[in-house]
């Protein structure tokens, strides 16, 4: 299928989970796929995951919280087309009640996770800004807008990916660009593969639909926000909870 040919699509935290089938999805019909990860071992992954089956694509290092290794990528972007798709899933935690968080750890994650989107988007708004087109899907989380306790840091950075959503969605609406979030509940990934049966129970007690979601269930919502078909929704979060919170 080649309903993506001829576009570029860069796609940050692409190494495995989420980003790894966002990346796979648009790979696989004919979009030429950049996909980042902090270290080259994971790049390289990313390289091979995208042109096992004679997709197009590559694997880069990229870590959105340093603005240096963003000011490197962006030019390592110049020898590459610029992406008329911006996904941005990579992201972190560092999890503790909010009396024993130290301020690193708030940082870490507020760095990553918001200002980290930023870089990333402002390096690639321009081009798309001339091309009058783009995509732009930011990938949020439910507890951007339930809230979750030990999470304060990483619901507040996903809370303000939200916002940053709605006003970037206004500012370059006029140029064809749309910016839109999703928000996924609990997903199916290493992750959540770690967890004990205690708290996977709690987890599904939680959840309507009684299962956890799918990484491709993600890609797919994605992969709509991407096409001439949503070309009409900008500014919108999308979740994808299986019901777990429906605020």
């Amino acid at each position: 299928m080649n309903k993506y040919k001829d576009k570029v699509v860069l796609v940050t935290g692409a190494s495995r989970g989420i980003g790894k089938a966002i990346a796979n999805k648009f790979a696989r019909q004919g979009a030429f796929v950049i996909g980042t990860a902090t270290t080259q071992a994971s790049a390289d992954i990313i390289s091979k995951n995208i042109t096992a089956d004679n997709f197009t694509g590559i694997g880069l290092v990229l870590n959105i919280a340093d603005k240096l290794s963003v000011d490197e990528f962006g030019n390592k972007l110049k020898e590459l087309d610029a992406p008329n798709i911006l996904v941005n899933n990579a992201g972190i935690t560092r999890d503790n009640l909010l009396m024993r968080m130290k301020d690193h750890e708030w940082e870490e994650v507020v760095n990553t996770n918001l200002s980290g989107m930023f870089r990333v988007t402002k390096l690639c708004i321009r081009s798309m800004m001339k091309q009058r087109y783009g995509r732009i899907i930011n990938i949020s989380s439910v507890v951007g807008l339930s809230g979750n306790s030990g999470q304060s840091n990483y619901s507040a950075s996903k809370a303000g990916m939200l916002g940053f959503t709605r006003s970037l969605a206004i500012e370059v609406g006029s140029r064809g660009i749309t910016v839109n979030a999703v928000a996924p509940g609990f997903i199916s990934t290493e992750m959540t593969d770690e967890l004990n049966d205690e708290i996977r129970d709690s987890i599904l007690n939680q959840i309507p639909l009684a299962r956890l979601g799918h990484p491709e269930e993600i890609a797919n919502v994605v992969d709509f926000l991407s096409t001439d078909e949503s070309a009409y929704i900008t500014g919108q979060t999308i979740s994808v909870n299986g019901g777990m919170y429906m605020g």
